[in-house]
């Protein structure tokens, strides 16, 4: 889940709060539905796909370790750049498979990896999102993260202020970002 405030265009800067430090990135699909449902199966979830777009899911990782939910860490605001284009499923393989998936920090390379290696992918994920709640036209969501974020890597790799984030999927586009420091 990703609250309305945490999203931002993918023009607007990732802002790095003033209490935490330990700013990820990741590499993620963002599928958005198109015809919603309820119960959808894998073998016609497809169909019910309006496009994907890329997302920074940056994730505060010394707040996110607080709880067994991921869903604090993923929140604060101004931290999830979306977009800036969609391409519709006819523009990609089905299923978005097969895309290399890249994520540089200052311009090297830290997430190189393809969309089978991403955390879910869309027929399963459709299938289990709507055995409990109904999809909607215009619903995003995110595939979760390949190998290589941030805080797995030793030493660990944090996004700071001044720094610039590259999220790029093949076939849909590059999200370059700016992270600024929160201002109270």
């Amino acid at each position: 889940m990703r609250s309305a405030t945490s999203l931002i265009p993918a023009e607007a800067p990732i802002v790095r709060p003033v209490y935490y430090e330990k700013l990820d990135y990741e590499v993620e699909l963002r599928t958005i539905i198109g015809p919603g449902g309820r119960h959808i199966k894998s073998a016609n979830a497809l169909g019910h796909v309006f496009g994907d777009t890329l997302f920074n899911d940056a994730s505060m990782r010394d707040f996110r370790r607080r709880t067994a939910q991921w869903t604090p860490g993923k929140n604060f605001d101004a931290r999830g750049p979306t977009g800036p284009t969609v391409v519709t499923p006819h523009e990609l393989p089905t299923g978005a498979l097969e895309l290399q998936l890249d994520a540089r920090l200052n311009g090297q390379v830290r997430q190189a990896a393809t969309t089978p290696d991403m955390l879910f992918k869309i027929p399963y994920t459709l299938e289990m999102l709507c055995e409990y709640c109904t999809l909607e036209a215009g619903n995003i969501i995110a595939m979760g993260a390949p190998e290589g974020v941030g805080h797995a890597r030793k030493p660990a790799v944090r996004m700071k202020p001044e720094d610039l984030v590259e999220v790029e999927i093949e076939g849909v586009g590059i999200c370059h970002r700016p992270v600024f420091a929160e201002v109270l």
